[in-house]
């Protein structure tokens, strides 16, 4: 059995050798910013964005597309109160 004075001794010896290597060996790892430099990042990056312009896009479609048929209901409306027949498209 080691006496006490030896796994004192040991105990305090592993946390003052172990900490600055484990700090050592991360650190030529991963960089800061090594994240956003990664292949895997900008393509998941590129793929939010392009859905995010995909549903931007449809959205003012969509808001394209109803103010178009405003237009023309209000257009027919027009016409029949002023008498006139619609153009058939």
């Amino acid at each position: 059995m080691f006496s006490i004075a030896i796994r004192n001794s040991i105990a305090r010896r592993i946390p003052a050798t172990a900490t600055p290597m484990l700090g050592r060996g991360l650190s030529n790892v991963y960089s800061e910013g090594s994240v956003a430099q990664s292949q895997g990042f900008r393509k998941k990056e590129k793929a939010h964005e392009d859905e995010y312009t995909r549903r931007h896009e449809r959205q003012q479609l969509e808001k394209l597309r109803k103010e178009i048929q405003a237009k023309q209901e209000e257009l027919a409306k027009l016409e029949e109160k002023h008498g006139e027949k619609p153009k058939s498209e």
